[in-house]
């Protein structure tokens, strides 16, 4: 059982920064890929990006370049460093975590924080 917590969110004008920070229990945390997706009001839950338990990493288009995923094995936390901040990255930002583990697949979500970017 992996249990899932962000923080970091808030609302910030366009072109400024933020960080967002999954903090993850459990001892199977280097097992996991762990994910940021992002849910805006009346359209569907989109990742944003995501890095392998290896370290890989990959972005959706309209992120690239600007938002960078990060993950500490040591501390078990993923971070999504979000730079020049646009108003179309307004959404609720979930960590999810997923993988095979102990023969089946697991899946996890944390419960979402908001990010408002005003223009």
């Amino acid at each position: 059982q992996v249990q899932l917590v962000e923080s970091g969110g808030g609302l910030v004008q366009a072109g400024r920064s933020l960080r967002l920070t999954c903090a993850a229990s459990g001892s199977t945390f280097t097992f996991y890929a762990m994910g940021w997706y992002r849910q805006a009001p009346g359209k569907q839950r989109d990742l944003v990006a995501r890095i392998s338990s290896g370290g890989s990493t990959n972005y959706a288009d309209s992120v690239k370049g600007r938002f960078t995923i990060s993950r500490d094995n040591a501390k078990n936390i993923v971070y999504l460093q979000m730079n020049s901040l646009k108003p179309e990255d307004t959404a609720v930002y979930s960590c999810n975590a997923e993988g095979l583990y102990s023969g089946s697949w697991k899946e996890y979500w944390g419960q979402g924080t908001q990010v408002t970017v005003s223009s």
